[in-house]
């Protein structure tokens, strides 16, 4: 980064929000920690990052990234307590599998409002305010599931398609003013949420959490190797960067070349 930055990780007390706030704290950046509440696990993310980076430097924002009115008071309270929003990394989200014809409506409700509603809430948002700063980033975390498609996901697909689409419309309606637009599309990391999916997977099939680990990534991902929040969060804090100020309206996949297939 080249200058001091004021950022808003969405979903960021575990698993890639986590590592992607770590790694703009580390490059000097102010962070907004968020969680749908200030539970027991929020506060220790929280006290850590005072710890390691600064009681000022960092603040938690309770907030339902579904409601557009707690994004809005989200983005208005950052302004607030840090002056401005720089950068504005939307990476909350939910998963549930089921076949087409049984998904359960809640489910696919619910995953649209969280996956793909949510990042237009938040555009809507921040984008005034980096307007009149003239100066703006906004990094959604989409999925190869926005690229591509598997089976029993179709919520998830669609909402992770709908977020790229919606970040190419957005990149170009600020192609002309110093605010970019982009979409980091990882593959398989060993999140909480991917770890919930292996489990479902042993339990099916009868098997252990290593060796379906094992099969869940070398299906997909001609690495055999799962990403990190950490490189995730490395790419973020590079689109934020004066180096990355012509990348804007796309989607970048992190996925051990999965979607090379």
């Amino acid at each position: 980064m080249t200058r001091p930055q004021n950022v808003i990780v969405t979903g960021s007390t575990s698993g890639i929000g986590l590592g992607m706030a770590h790694s703009f704290a580390r490059a000097g950046a102010r962070v907004v920690l968020n969680g749908r509440r200030l539970n027991d696990a929020a506060e220790a993310v929280l006290s850590e990052f005072r710890e390691r980076y600064g009681h000022d430097n960092v603040i938690f924002a309770a907030c339902d990234v579904a409601d557009p009115g707690q994004v809005e008071e989200m983005v208005s309270g950052t302004v607030e307590t840090f002056g401005s929003v720089d950068v504005l990394v939307q990476n909350a989200g939910i998963q549930h599998t089921s076949s087409v014809h049984e998904f359960p409506l809640e489910k696919w409700d619910q995953i649209i409002a969280v996956d793909l509603s949510s990042v237009f809430y938040g555009i809507r948002a921040a984008l005034p305010r980096m307007l009149a700063q003239d100066f703006g980033r906004i990094i959604n975390v989409a999925s190869v599931h926005g690229l591509i498609a598997s089976k029993e996901k179709a919520a998830y697909v669609a909402a992770k398609h709908g977020v790229v689409g919606l970040t190419k419309v957005t990149a170009l309606e600020t192609a002309t003013v110093n605010i970019t637009c982009n979409a980091i599309c990882p593959g398989w990391v060993l999140t909480p949420l991917v770890e919930k999916q292996i489990h479902a997977r042993a339990a099916a099939n009868g098997t252990s959490f290593d060796e379906e680990k094992r099969k869940l990534v070398a299906e997909k991902q001609p690495s055999q190797e799962f990403a990190t929040p950490e490189q995730m969060g490395a790419l973020a804090v590079f689109l934020a960067s004066e180096a990355a100020a012509q990348i804007t309206g796309q989607a970048l996949p992190v996925d051990g070349g999965w979607t090379a297939q």
